[in-house]
């Protein structure tokens, strides 16, 4: 009897494994303080780029 409890207790956990890996989790993925910080500036850099504050014929 112990035997084929921990049979099938073995093929259970690998099956539980199994199926875990095929579905996806909800979670969104982590996004360290420092990837946060460069995400952040490169986001508010290209608003401040699009508007020049000289015309385009003092530049030449």
């Amino acid at each position: 009897m112990n035997r084929k409890k921990k049979i099938n207790q073995i093929l259970k956990a690998k099956h539980k494994k199994k199926n875990a890996k095929l579905h996806k989790t909800n979670k969104p993925r982590y996004v360290s303080k420092a990837e946060r910080a460069t995400l952040d500036t490169q986001a508010t850099e290209p608003c401040e780029n699009n508007t020049p504050d000289q015309p385009l014929e003092s530049l030449e």
